[in-house]
């Protein structure tokens, strides 16, 4: 914790994305309009009455940015966790028996990996119908395999130290030592690994929305604000300019926590 503190970049990220969330959660009281409510007249451009002006249809811009942050910042933390757990429990299950599981499983990763993860994503989206529910689910089912091999290569190493050989020597079940003694001393990784996800996670839903295979109008994200803003960008260009910053300024503080947890977390760092 001291040396996450020491870095000012993680610090200011942690800080503007607790922000994002204390507006989140508080978007039906902070927002002065119903989000699907047209309002107004269209392609206002911003005022006191309307801070971030309206969008085609005549509504609040503002109000729809707050809820846009909560289905964008929920689609991010449930897909990672989802990625997360998937990552984890099959990464754990290959370092550990090693042998033909290991084999088996590695392979499974390859071949997901050598599918293009979007291309992969917009198929199984248009074969389904295109709801939140489904871009948390098809998001983290098809990315976990970077989280595997992380945690793959952790317990390789966690499993040959004495304490684990200690654990064996005592009896102790297979279960107890993974999660017992190799789990928690591999979960550094994973929380930098799921911290850069989110933001990953985040640009993959806005794509998706942008793309009209994500969450559907007319509940907000800022992805599916930015298609609905691809019509006016030269007459009322704040319809692409404020989703478009709040993605920039989400994906961009949650890479400053993931790069200040890495550095946290090294071995080197601590050294010094």
């Amino acid at each position: 914790m001291n040396r996450f503190k020491q870095n000012k970049l993680a610090i200011f990220g942690l800080t503007v994305l607790g922000f994002f969330v204390i507006l989140a959660v508080l978007a039906p009281v902070l927002a002065p309009y119903d989000p699907s409510e047209i309002v107004e007249s269209d392609t206002l451009p911003p005022s006191l009455r309307h801070p971030f002006g309206t969008d085609d249809l005549g509504r609040d811009v503002f109000s729809r940015a707050l809820y846009g942050a909560r289905i964008s910042l929920t689609v991010g933390l449930v897909a990672v966790s989802i990625s997360i757990m998937i990552g984890t429990i099959l990464g754990l299950l290959s370092g550990y028996y090693s042998g033909l599981i290991d084999s088996t499983i590695m392979r499974f990763v390859d071949i997901m990996l050598a599918f293009p993860s979007i291309f992969l994503i917009l198929t199984i989206q248009v074969m389904l119908t295109p709801s939140i529910y489904n871009v948390m689910i098809v998001i983290g089912l098809t990315s976990w395999m970077g989280v595997a091999r992380l945690v793959r290569g952790e317990v390789l190493t966690i499993k040959e130290r004495q304490y684990v050989e200690a654990a064996r020597a005592i009896g102790a079940s297979n279960a107890r030592i993974i999660f017992r003694h190799i789990l928690p001393n591999s979960i550094a990784p994973i929380i930098v690994a799921g911290t850069l996800g989110m933001a990953g996670a985040i640009l993959t839903e806005s794509a998706l929305s942008f793309l009209g295979l994500g969450v559907q109008p007319p509940t907000p994200s800022w992805g599916n604000m930015l298609m609905d803003a691809q019509a006016y960008l030269v007459d009322a260009p704040w319809m692409a300019v404020i989703p478009g910053i709040l993605i920039l300024l989400a994906v961009l503080n949650l890479y400053f926590v993931g790069e200040g947890l890495r550095e946290a977390f090294s071995p080197r760092e601590e050294i010094k």
